[in-house]
């Protein structure tokens, strides 16, 4: 027990080394009457009378000093609640016998009736008379014990909800160890429980993740955003299996703004990251040979033309023909023909390296990405190397077959700079090479393209064409499955006094080269709205009008503004009007091309991708932009009722589109039975021969007007 005589009388003390200057009854005064909570002496007696109380008792207790002082009013005892009295005082009791003090929490009746939690810290001392009186300090506590109440109550309930989820939770230090896991978590991973996944993935850098530096990526996007969202990466099992996982986490930080740990959930997404990949893979690569097909061919090539720019290198195309492929299909039938194509798909991929490409372009066409060889002599050796392999016999069905390839080649930067070019000029070169007796290869040049001699001529007559107005505006219906008209695609048409009826396959590309197909671009446009218009005046509101956009108008200044003044022009709401554009046009300047399309979108324009499959365009890559519609190749829908492989492409491509909630075209139909299948994977739209050519005007109305073909 101490031998103090007690606060009053040793604050009255002075230490002639710091309290000389100090009126310590002043600073007494002040420090007792305005502390947050109540300072008092009593005595130890059975009604433990308060001989002093500061002024914090009104704020307390409800009672003013002077109330209870010598208990005048009431004591100390009856605030305290009867079910703490006696544990009061055991505490006191005990503290007087040990060190004399003491600290004990317990409740108060305040004298509104509230009760409130305080806290008593107080020493067993001696006054100024010797006698053993109490001296303490009480304080509220109950704000502070509900905090404490509502967090453990919290903690509670998350604990509850980490250990019971059914995703896996964690959380892990900054350098890459678990702090703690959930069951969940720990089965997903195969293990026992979660103190053993903890034990067992201390290094998660190294030992979770497939990928090297995949925890540093994960780190990275974190600091720079303050969290990670679908976060997928491939990572170790317990038993060495490796699964798919997305991972959605945050980072939880300090007082001070540093960075505690990571926090967040584990799905396994295996199945949708794999037919994810199924899907990509069946939309960029050939079905029969799995060699990439021209989607991929042009990603395949970008690469390449990067490289050789960033290295001052060349790259080397070459277009492959197999010579007599016909003969061998019309011959044998169509079975031994695949077997023939898959056949020299393996042979051409055995002649070059990993780092180059083998696609099949169509038919019996591949397309060879060749990288720098380090000159002439290691390019003809490789073409010659082509040649002996596509010619050694091949057994089909117990005949042995021979059979050449004509090779046409292109080299960047010299014949092209684009997938476009060097195709161009590699296939005017086998075609070359075919005319100079099949199975030689030929190198690109100028005067190898037989088109050049002519170009001249019809670049000239087509300028006039456009002057004069010669050109004009054909329809293509669109219907349902019902056959009732959904729009029509707009398209033009030349007929020319000196070339006849010159193909739209021949002219565009012509003018996308010279500069004019952005006068027929609006051309088409302006007569295809006030077409629509009519249409509308008509009664067929719902009715859109197709019209193709050009690269290079799709690449102006203003197009949206361009497109508004049109359709106010033709006064044709912009929801009756569907541009459509190639995936292409997504390539390159991706930022430019989506401010592009969300300016259209907004105004209420449809937007469609054109020729889709001729391109290259994964779901991740389409999910950027706002499309609405997605049209289906003619090619693969030529195809797709010849069975279940032909129509594995289609296939894709609609469950594609539709996991992108865009809405179907297919087009060049001209069967009953591509129509069945088409409509059976779900295309919603179709356009072709077997619903009418191209219409003028007039034809349009009078299509509109007639019943729908079933």
């Amino acid at each position: 027990m101490t031998s103090s005589a007690g606060f009053l009388p040793v604050l009255r003390r002075r230490r002639a080394s710091s309290w000389e200057d100090i009126d310590s009854e002043r600073v007494l005064q002040v420090l007792v009457h305005n502390l947050d909570g109540m300072v008092f002496r009593c005595a130890i007696d059975p009604h433990w009378t308060l001989h002093f109380v500061s002024d914090g008792s009104r704020e307390l207790t409800g009672y003013c000093p002077d109330e209870l002082e010598f208990n005048k009013v009431i004591s100390l005892e009856e605030i305290t609640h009867a079910e703490d009295r006696l544990r009061v005082r055991q505490t006191i009791g005990d503290a007087g016998r040990e060190n004399g003090r003491y600290r004990v929490q317990y409740r108060i009746r305040h004298k509104d009736g509230s009760e409130k939690w305080v806290l008593e810290r107080g020493a067993v001392v001696r006054d100024e008379n010797g006698a053993r009186v109490l001296e303490g300090f009480i304080e509220d506590i109950t704000e502070q014990l509900l905090s404490q109440r509502q967090l453990a109550d919290a903690e509670l309930r998350y604990r509850s909800i980490f250990e019971d989820s059914v995703i896996g939770m964690f959380q892990t230090s900054i350098d890459g160890h678990y702090l703690a896991a959930n069951r969940a978590l720990a089965r997903l991973y195969g293990y026992d429980c979660p103190a053993s996944l903890i034990a067992g993935l201390s290094d998660i850098a190294n030992r979770l993740y497939v990928a090297p530096g995949r925890r540093e990526e994960f780190k990275q996007r974190i600091r720079e955003t303050g969290r990670v969202t679908d976060f997928e990466s491939e990572v170790y099992c317990r038993d060495g299996s490796r699964i798919w996982i997305a991972e959605n986490a945050h980072a939880v930080f300090g007082p001070a703004g540093e960075a505690l740990y990571y926090e967040g959930t584990v799905e396994d997404v295996t199945v949708q990251h794999n037919y994810r990949r199924q899907l990509e893979y069946q939309a960029t690569h050939d079905p029969l040979t799995g060699l990439p097909n021209r989607n991929l061919l042009q990603d395949r090539l970008q690469q390449l033309l990067r490289l050789a720019q960033r290295k001052g290198t060349h790259g080397t195309l070459a277009f492959v023909d197999l010579d007599n492929f016909k003969f061998v299909n019309d011959s044998l039938g169509h079975g031994a023909g695949d077997q023939l194509l898959v056949e020299a798909a393996k042979r051409l991929k055995a002649c070059l390296r990993e780092s180059d490409t083998v696609a099949r372009y169509g038919g019996d066409e591949f397309v060879l990405i060749l990288g720098d060889y380090g000159g002439l002599s290691d390019t003809l050796q490789i073409l010659h190397r082509i040649q002996e392999s596509i010619a050694e016999p091949l057994d089909l069905d117990g005949h042995e077959v021979r059979v050449n390839c004509s090779i046409g080649v292109s080299v960047y930067p010299d014949d092209g700079e684009d997938l476009e070019a060097l195709l161009r000029h590699a296939d005017a070169a086998m075609h070359h090479a075919k005319q100079l007796g099949k199975g030689q290869f030929q190198f690109y040049t100028e005067s190898l393209n037989a088109a050049a001699r002519d170009r001249l001529a019809l670049d000239s007559a087509l300028r006039r064409a456009v002057e004069q107005e010669d050109l004009y505006v054909v329809y293509q219906p669109k219907v349902d499955a019902r056959g009732r008209a959904c729009g029509f695609e707009a398209l033009l048409r030349w007929d020319s006094e000196e070339f006849g009826s010159v193909s739209p396959v021949k002219f565009i590309p012509l003018a996308e080269e010279t500069g004019l197909i952005t006068q027929l671009t609006w051309f088409v446009m302006r007569q295809a709205c006030h077409e629509a218009a009519g249409w509308r005046e008509a009664g067929f509101t719902h009715l859109r009008v197709a019209v193709n956009i050009s690269p290079s108008l799709f690449r102006e200044k203003d197009l949206a503004a361009l497109v508004r003044s049109v359709l106010d022009e033709a006064g044709l709401p912009p929801g009756n009007l569907e541009l459509e554009i190639t995936e292409g046009m997504l390539m390159g300047d991706v930022q430019r091309a989506l401010t592009v399309l969300q300016e259209l979108k907004a105004m209420g324009i449809y937007i469609a991708i054109d020729d889709f499959g001729t391109g290259y365009s994964s779901l991740a890559y389409l999910k950027r932009f706002p499309i609405d519609i997605l049209k289906v190749d003619r090619s693969f829908v030529m195809e797709c009722d010849s069975g279940a492989e032909a129509t594995a492409i289609t296939r894709a491509i609609v469950s594609l589109a539709h996991s992108l909630n865009l809405r179907v075209v297919a087009e060049g139909v001209e069967r009953p039975s591509q129509m069945a299948v088409l409509n059976a994977l779900g295309c919603e739209e179709f356009q072709g021969y077997l619903f009418a050519r191209p219409l003028s005007a007039g034809d349009a109305a009078a299509f509109l007007a007639a019943p729908p073909r079933p």
